[in-house]
């Protein structure tokens, strides 16, 4: 049974930082591409930032570019979200998601692409 736990969620104040993991059980880890989701309330989910399976290759969202880092250890069956500089339109709950194989520039981003998913962890960014 594949299972995805997410952790490091949390409330701070706008510009600090926070580092999400997403633990990974029941599938062979380096043959997925990870990626990290958010859905702010009232709002569509919408995919922030993704790796490859070997993590030579990210993916972010413009809106996060620059201030939030993915990456993984694939010794560890472990995906980080480092996220800094927040805003409060960085509030949401935030998901991660695993991806069988390869993944590109179309489709790093549609919620399609992921096969596993976790329950979330809150992040709330006060202004």
């Amino acid at each position: 049974q594949v299972q995805l736990v997410e952790s490091g969620g949390g409330l701070l104040q706008a510009g600090g930082s926070l580092r999400l993991s997403c633990a990974a059980s029941g599938l062979t880890f380096s043959g997925y591409a990870m990626g990290w989701f958010r859905q702010a309330p009232g709002k569509e989910r919408e995919c922030v930032a993704a790796i490859a399976r070997h993590a030579g290759i990210t993916y972010y969202v413009d809106s996060v570019k620059g201030r939030f880092t993915v990456s993984r250890d694939n010794a560890k069956n472990t995906v980080y979200l480092q996220m800094n500089s927040l805003k409060p339109e960085d509030t949401a709950v935030y998901y991660c998601a695993a991806a069988p194989g390869f993944i590109g520039t179309s489709t790093w981003f549609r919620e399609n692409t992921y096969d596993y998913w976790g329950q979330g962890t809150q992040v709330t960014v006060s202004s």
